[in-house]
């Protein structure tokens, strides 16, 4: 080698090294493939966020970057690209993942890895109780936080019989265990007349809307999303199952599933969500502003959660003033942030954010579902005690 060339690499390779000095690498893991409704603008909501965080002069005097990698919906891969932003990316910190079998896979990759994560989306109790551990915290209200939310609307209906319908895997399978013990302990006569597990994103859904009708129930929950969502409401309108029958349903009111609905949208369904057209609160209208016109289309709830997931991470590293994964921890435990929902705070006890949902009904207008008669519900109240959670999680 020439000593220009020689002296041309040299520059070259320190230049790289004074780049990685000045940047603080977010590995980022979700199933963009697998779920580009709710994820799509995920990934909008936390570009805009690394790009306030850097404009606003970065964290600890440098700049952050968001190194992202596909999972394609499956725990193996999920694993596989969380060791390689770690071991090759050099990143400080793990963060995403949509579904609850991945991000159960990269919160125990975090456990014998030692490295902190920050799971944005996925739902299942289990990441911050029974597979807990002290490197992985959660952005989203979990799966017994919005079926706590829902059970009361439930049991004010004053239906015997229940149905229920739900994807088979983890997320669909606790959020109906939940269900049925909590509405069990508000109307102890309740009756649970159907069970429709279906698998997720191939649901057939004229059996299953058939069996649900043929056992004539008085009311039904629903836990399905995305593409199973939308092939059971086509159904159940066909079949005239939703006729003289009320409907509680997990996320449904989230625009990512309402909206491809269109006309077909169902009506008077009590549901979770967002209906981002209707809040006037400070800092929602500020984040919907700035959204709207970097990308000249409305946020999802995809986008609040991506946005705080990054936002949540610039502050607990301003908190640590370091990215060191031990002194992110005890950052992170009882820290509080404002997001487009609100102030949050992530639960020493057991990792959790105390983020909350709107609840309300659905509603067509025109040719697109709507939430209606909304109102906020903050997430920690609908959270189990200290002593409860104690029995729950294994000690760090």
């Amino acid at each position: 080698m020439t000593k220009p060339l020689l002296a041309a690499l040299t520059l070259a390779l320190a230049a790289v090294a004074a780049h990685a000095d000045d940047t603080i690498k977010i590995g980022e893991i979700n199933s963009y493939k697998a779920q580009p409704a709710f994820l799509d603008p995920y990934k909008k909501g936390w570009e805009l966020a690394v790009e306030e965080v850097n404009a606003a002069g970065g964290v600890l005097g440098k700049k952050i970057q968001v190194v992202s990698r596909d999972d394609n919906g499956n725990p193996g891969d999920a694993v596989r690209v969380a060791e390689e932003l770690v071991s090759r990316e050099g990143v400080s910190v793990l963060a995403g993942t949509f579904l609850s079998n991945t991000g159960l896979a990269v919160t125990d990759f975090a456990k014998q890895k030692k490295v902190f994560f920050l799971a944005a989306e996925p739902l299942t109790d289990k990441i911050t109780w029974a597979n807990g551990n002290r490197y992985t915290f959660r952005l989203r209200p979990s799966t017994y936080m919005q079926v706590a939310m829902l059970v009361p609307e439930a049991a004010a209906l004053k239906k015997k019989r229940w149905a229920l319908v739900y994807p088979n895997y983890e997320y669909g399978q606790s959020a109906v265990a939940t269900f049925k013990t909590m509405l069990k302990k508000l109307q102890p006569d309740v009756e649970f007349v159907a069970d429709q597990a279906t698998p997720l994103g191939r649901i057939d859904a004229g059996p299953v809307t058939q069996a649900l009708a043929d056992a004539k129930p008085d009311a039904i929950f629903n836990v399905l999303f995305g593409a199973d969502l939308t092939k059971f409401v086509r159904e159940g309108n066909t079949r005239e199952l939703f006729k003289g029958r009320e409907v509680v349903s997990l996320l449904t009111g989230e625009p990512e599933y309402l909206e491809p609905l269109k006309g077909e949208a169902p009506t008077g369904w009590i549901v979770t969500g967002y209906p981002y057209y209707g809040i006037q609160t400070d800092e929602h209208k500020k984040f919907f502003l700035a959204y709207f016109r970097k990308y000249n289309e409305y946020p999802k709830l995809g986008s609040v959660v991506g946005y705080s997931t990054i936002w949540s991470l610039a502050e607990g590293m301003k908190k640590a003033k370091s990215t060191d994964t031990e002194k992110l921890i005890e950052a992170f435990k009882g820290l509080t942030l404002t997001t487009p929902l609100g102030k949050v705070t992530y639960r020493a006890i057991d990792h959790q954010s105390t983020m909350g949902a709107y609840l309300g009904k659905t509603k067509l207008e025109g040719d697109k579902g709507v939430m209606t008669d909304y109102r906020y519900l903050d997430g920690a109240k609908y959270l189990p005690s200290d002593d409860e959670v104690r029995k729950l999680r294994p000690a760090d």
